[in-house]
C-alpha cells in the first residue's frame, strides 16, 4: 500500500512538472503535450480515487468481521447454555427444573443466575412473564444448600398473590433440598403466621406491611442473620406506598448479605438501589421503560360509550375456547360484567379487592386449572400473576397510564408464547389512548369488527345486562341482610336467591 502510494505521489508530481513546463514553452507542440500531461494527471487522480475505495473496502470489511464474530459469540453462547447446569446450577435443583418444566433458562435467567451464584448483588430489568422467580429463587436455594439455617432468605412483594406465587415456586424449587416456606400477608390470621414462624422456616416471602407488623409485635422473630433479600416487582413497591416500611425492615437486616432487586422499570428506584444494595451488577432484557413483548399483538376497537358492552361480547364471541383477562375500572364494573357474562352463558369469574383472600385464590386457581375460561379483574391482577398461559387480554376500560397499559398486556404473551391484547376506545378514551400510544412509540392497528354483525346481538346484550343489574341488586341486599356473606365475601347464598345472581363460594 505505501509503495503504490509513492508511486503514485511521483506520477502526479511529474505530470504537474509537465503542466507547468509545457504552459511556459509555448511551442507548436504545446497543445499535444498538455493533452498528454492532462490525461497523465487524470489517471493520477484515478489512482487516488482506487486508493481510497481500496481503503473504505477494507475498513468496512474489518467493522463486518468483527459485527460478525460479535454475532458468531454471542450465537455460540446461546448454544452453549442449553439447560440449567451450564450456567452453574446444581444437579438437584436442575432436576426440580425439570420437574416444574423448566427445560431451557431464559433471558433474564441465563444473565442473572450465574452473577447471583458468585455472590454479586444483583439489579434485574426484565419484561413480565420473563422468568424472573426462578432467576432469584435458584441463587437463593443453592445458597442454601451451602448453610442451612433459619430466616436464610426474604423475599418481598408487593401483592399476596404474587406472594403465594412466589412460595409456590420456591417450594417446587426446593422441594428436593426441603426447603420450609412461611409467607406474611395481610388478609390472613397473624396468629397462624406466628406458629409458622415458630417453625424456623428457610425462606420467608412476606409484604412489606404485614412483615413489619411481625418484626415489631411477634416476640422472639429477628431477621438480624439473614443472608439474601430479594426485592420482587420493586417499582411497584414503591408505587404502592410501602417505601417507609421498607426502609424500617432494611434497617433490621445485616449489611452482610445478597441483594437481587428485579423490577419492570427504573422510575424512581435511585433511593431504594443505594439503600439496599452493594456495588450490584445491572442486567437487563428490556430495552425500555414503555416496551412490550415482541410476540405480543396489539389492536383497539373504537366504538360509542353506549355501545361498548355489545362490541364486548361480541369480540369474546371470536375468542371462544380461548383463556381471556378483561380488565375493568371499578369493582362494581368488574362484578357486572362478570354476571353479564355468566347469563350469557359464558365461564366468567370477577377478580378484586374486595374479595377475601380464599376467594381469590380460589378464582385464580379455577381459572389458572383451565376450570373458567374468562377472568374479569381490576388491577390488583395486573402484575406479577403467574398465569401461564392466558390467549387474551382485553381492555374494556383503557388504562389512564401507559405503565398500567404496559403491566396488564404483558398478562399475555408470556415466555416466548404469543398472545393478543384489544383495548376498547370509546369518545371519551381519544386523549388517554393517543397519550399510550405516544408513550409505546407506535400506532396500534384497528381490530377489525362487522359492524351489522356486532349490532345484531344488541337486543340480547341488553337483556343479559338488565339480569347482570337485577343480580347485582339481589348480591347488594343479600350481603346487607344475611351475616353469611356471598359474592364478593366468599359465602354461600340464602336459600331462595336467584341463581343468575350467585356466584360460586371460591369465584366471588
Amino acid at each position: 500500500m505505501a509503495q503504490t502510494k509513492r508511486k503514485i505521489d511521483a506520477a502526479e508530481s511529474k505530470a504537474t512538472k509537465r503542466v507547468k513546463v509545457l504552459s511556459a514553452s509555448g511551442n507548436g507542440a504545446q497543445d499535444k503535450e498538455e493533452a498528454k500531461a492532462v490525461k497523465q494527471a487524470k489517471e493520477v487522480k484515478e489512482a487516488q480515487k482506487g486508493q481510497r475505495e481500496q481503503k473504505v473496502q477494507e475498513t468496512d470489511k474489518g467493522h463486518k468481521s468483527h459485527e460478525e464474530q460479535k454475532v458468531q459469540k454471542t450465537e455460540e453462547t446461546k448454544e452453549a447454555i442449553k439447560n440449567f447446569a451450564d450456567l452453574g446450577v446444581t444437579a438437584s435443583l436442575c432436576d426440580a427444573c425439570d420437574a416444574c418444566g423448566f427445560k431451557t433458562p431464559t433471558p433474564i435467567q441465563r444473565q442473572a443466575i450465574p452473577l447471583a451464584l458468585e455472590g454479586k448483588d444483583i439489579i434485574g430489568l426484565a419484561e413480565t412473564g420473563s422468568g424472573k422467580t426462578a432467576a432469584f429463587a435458584l441463587p437463593m436455594l443453592q445458597a442454601l444448600l451451602d448453610h442451612q439455617e433459619p430466616f436464610f432468605g426474604l423475599v418481598l412483594s408487593p401483592t399476596r398473590e404474587l406472594a403465594f406465587q412466589i412460595k409456590q415456586q420456591t417450594e417446587a424449587l426446593g422441594s428436593a433440598i426441603n426447603v420450609r416456606c412461611a409467607i406474611l400477608v395481610g388478609g390472613t390470621d397473624m396468629m397462624s403466621e406466628q406458629i409458622a414462624l415458630a417453625k424456623k422456616p428457610h425462606v420467608v416471602v412476606a409484604t412489606p406491611g404485614r412483615l413489619l407488623d411481625h418484626l415489631e409485635n411477634t416476640k422472639g422473630f429477628s431477621l438480624r442473620k439473614l443472608r439474601f433479600l430479594v426485592l420482587d416487582e420493586a417499582d411497584r413497591l414503591l408505587d404502592m406506598s410501602f417505601g417507609p416500611a421498607i426502609e424500617k425492615i432494611l434497617q433490621q437486616l445485616p449489611r452482610e448479605r445478597r441483594t437481587l432487586l428485579f423490577s419492570a422499570t427504573m422510575n424512581k428506584l435511585d433511593k431504594l438501589t443505594r439503600a439496599a444494595l452493594r456495588s450490584p451488577t445491572r442486567v437487563s432484557v428490556s430495552a425500555s421503560d414503555h416496551q412490550t413483548v415482541k410476540n405480543l399483538v396489539q389492536r383497539y376497537v373504537f366504538c360509542p360509550y353506549d355501545h361498548k358492552k355489545v362490541y364486548f361480547v361480541a369480540l369474546l364471541n371470536d375468542f371462544l375456547g380461548k383463556a381471556c383477562i378483561v380488565f375493568a375500572r371499578t369493582v362494581n364494573e368488574t362484578q357486572l360484567l362478570a354476571f353479564l357474562l355468566r347469563s350469557l352463558g359464558r365461564s366468567a369469574i370477577p377478580l378484586h379487592g374486595q374479595m377475601s383472600q380464599s376467594a381469590r385464590l380460589g378464582a385464580l386457581n379455577k381459572f389458572r386449572s383451565g376450570g373458567r375460561e374468562i377472568l374479569v379483574a381490576t388491577d390488583v391482577a395486573a402484575r406479577g400473576l403467574d398465569i401461564p398461559s392466558v390467549d387474551l387480554v382485553v381492555n374494556f376500560d383503557i388504562p389512564q397510564d401507559s405503565k398500567t397499559y404496559i403491566h396488564r398486556v404483558g398478562r399475555t404473551a408470556r415466555a416466548g408464547r404469543s398472545g393478543v391484547a384489544i383495548s376498547f376506545v370509546t369518545q371519551y378514551d381519544v386523549d388517554v389512548f393517543q397519550n399510550i400510544e405516544k408513550a409505546l412509540g407506535k400506532k396500534l392497528e384497528a381490530h377489525d369488527m362487522d359492524k351489522a354483525s356486532v349490532l345484531s346481538l344488541s337486543e340480547t346484550v341488553e337483556e343479559a345486562n338488565r339480569q347482570a343489574i337485577k343480580s347485582m341488586k339481589e348480591y347488594h341486599d343479600s350481603r346487607k341482610k344475611d351475616s353469611k356473606k356471598i359474592g364478593i365475601s366468599g359465602g354461600r347464598a340464602k336459600k331462595g336467591a336467584s341463581k343468575g345472581g350467585q356466584m360460586d363460594l371460591d369465584e366471588g
